[in-house]
């Protein structure tokens, strides 16, 4: 199986995709080595699990992001897009991850494209929120939850996933303007005309979770968690535990560092989001390489590699856990899904896991004027 690596050089749009979470990143020319992988056998996905108390997904995702430009800035080929689509769901992947703002809209376009031969077997996600004109797709500053924005975006998308239902509707950021209590309600009265089956919030701060609850269920939490970033387990986990709401991790790895695709001698170009979050800084990286080094070791040990046991440690961690990686390569699709067959015992979870608290990460996920939209509160309702 091809491994993954980096492009240097790689660029990135910083307009089009700075405040956007990345599901996916730049892989593969240069092979790494095979560490003790030994069954080459596409894999497919049988396993299930409910996000919240009836929505039924495949253990992993796939997270589509990607699909219209490369996280260095390529265009990938619609048909092979549409094909690694089509044979993830043949492959067993039931749940697919999109956003009107990845695009914008364009990405919704090729997921419905693609999954219209299936589209009763799956569960479809996608997010409102970034203020996007409808009629143009321009960037507009901040955020727009404004419930009558939310019915006319929602509108637009069942059009583009070619569809009459959205199975999960996350909003993508607590937009800081709008009460929670607004948001849900516009949600409500979608799903009462069966235009959306279920709901969920992305990167919430933990009020808002509880305010938005109360009122109606909420089915999944949508958040930035892997090996790499940990700070879900704080809060919002144990939150998704006590009040029955699912998690779904978005960059589950860890912007492609868990996938040995970066060293310690790796520089980002100037355009490369990475080169923004100081923890890809030159102080700290070698530093971090701490943790790709304990992932090599134990991809020996399981005879797998560092993807798949970066994927089956957060499959271990609770089981309504579903991660969904991104991918624009076909391999890495096959090689994503097939994390699934890993499994820890309790001791090698436990020795794992006291490896892992032993490492300290340095630096921070992203830069402050993103990190901002991330653990909001919503305002009270007056």
């Amino acid at each position: 199986m091809n491994r993954r690596s980096v492009l240097k050089t790689a660029g990135l749009a910083l307009a089009g995709s700075a405040l956007l979470p990345f599901d996916s990143l730049a892989k593969a020319t240069v092979s790494l080595p095979i560490f003790g992988e030994k069954d080459t056998t596409p894999a497919t996905l049988s396993n299930k699990r409910k996000l919240g108390t009836t929505l039924e997904v495949s253990s992993i995702g796939l997270g589509v992001q990607n699909m219209t430009r490369t996280y260095q800035t390529t265009i990938p080929s619609r048909p092979e897009m549409l094909n690694i689509i089509r044979t993830a769901f043949d492959k067993g992947v039931t749940l697919f991850d999109a956003a009107e703002a990845y695009g914008p809209f364009e990405v919704e376009k090729i997921l419905g494209e693609g999954i219209s031969s299936f589209r009763n077997k799956i569960v479809i996600e996608t997010k409102f929120g970034w203020n996007i004109d409808q009629e143009t797709g321009a960037r507009l500053p901040g955020l727009s939850s404004r419930p009558e924005h939310i019915k006319i975006v929602v509108e637009g998308m069942l059009k583009r996933l070619r569809t009459d239902r959205i199975d999960l509707l996350y909003q993508h950021r607590v937009d800081p303007q709008v009460p929670i209590e607004d948001v849900v309600g516009a949600i409500q009265d979608l799903i009462k005309e069966g235009k959306v089956l279920h709901y969920g919030l992305s990167e919430p701060g933990p009020q808002t979770v509880r305010r938005a609850h109360k009122i109606h269920p909420i089915a999944a939490i949508q958040n930035e968690y892997s090996l790499l970033w940990r700070g879900p387990e704080k809060e919002i986990i144990p939150l998704c535990d006590e009040l029955g709401i699912g998690f779904v991790p978005w960059s589950p790895l860890g912007v492609g560092f868990l996938t040995g695709a970066i060293d310690a001698n790796t520089r980002f170009a100037q355009g490369d989001f990475r080169g923004m979050e100081t923890r890809f800084s030159p102080e700290n990286l070698a530093s971090n390489m701490a943790l790709v080094d304990l992932l090599k070791n134990w991809s020996i040990q399981k005879q797998a590699t560092p993807t798949q046991i970066s994927l089956a440690w957060l499959l271990s961690q609770k089981p309504w856990i579903v991660p969904i990686p991104g991918t624009t390569q076909m391999a890495h699709m096959l090689e994503n899904i097939k994390a699934d067959e890993i499994k820890f015992t309790p001791g090698e979870l436990n020795k794992f896991n006291n490896q892992l608290d032993a490492i300290q990460i340095k630096g921070e996920r992203l830069p402050p004027f993103v990190q901002a939209f991330s653990d909001v509160e919503a305002p009270q309702k007056k």
